[in-house]
C-alpha cells in the first residue's frame, strides 16, 4: 500500500480570516485549502508545516500548536496528515510554490469560508469553528463523524 505523509498550517489574522491559497493541478478545478503539502524525508512535520507555508504564500510563520492528525485514504494512497496552528511573523502574500498548483492566496472570512468551494469539504466545519473558537488544540473534535 503506498502512504503519503504531509502537514497544513492554520493561520487566523487579527481580523479573524483564515489563510488560504486556491489550488489545482493540471487539468483539475481550482479550489481553496490551507496552505499544506508532503513532508520531504528529513524533515519534521512542523518544517514542513513552516516551509510549505512559505512556498505557497510567501508569509514566514512560527508554530503555535498542533490541532490534529486526519487520516484518510486517497484512491489507493494512505494519507496522514498533521494539522498545527501558526502565527504569521513576516512575508507578504507572493506565490513560489516549485510545484505550480497554487493560483491564489487570501484571507477569507467565516461568511466566505461558508461559500467557497473547497479542495476538502470535509474541513468546512473546522475552519468555521476555528474561526468562532470552538477548536482547542490538540483535540480531534472537529474531525469525528
Amino acid at each position: 500500500m503506498k502512504s503519503w505523509q504531509g502537514a497544513a498550517g492554520v493561520c487566523v489574522n487579527e481580523k479573524n480570516e483564515l489563510l488560504m491559497v486556491l489550488q489545482a493541478a493540471p487539468g483539475e478545478d481550482k479550489k481553496w485549502t490551507v496552505p499544506s503539502g508532503g513532508k520531504e524525508l528529513t524533515e519534521t512535520f512542523e518544517e514542513c508545516c513552516v516551509r510549505e507555508i512559505f512556498e505557497e504564500t510567501g508569509y514566514t510563520t512560527k508554530i503555535q500548536s498542533f490541532l490534529h492528525t486526519k487520516e484518510t485514504r486517497f484512491d489507493d494512497v494512505d494519507v496522514l496528515v498533521h494539522y498545527y496552528t501558526v502565527k504569521c511573523t513576516g512575508g507578504s502574500a507572493v506565490i513560489q510554490d516549485p510545484d505550480e498548483l497554487i493560483y491564489d492566496i487570501a484571507w477569507k472570512s467565516a461568511g466566505e469560508i461558508g461559500q467557497l468551494t473547497l479542495a476538502f469539504p470535509e474541513d468546512r466545519e473546522f475552519y468555521l469553528q476555528m474561526l468562532q473558537g470552538k477548536i482547542k488544540p490538540g483535540t480531534d473534535a472537529a474531525f469525528k463523524k
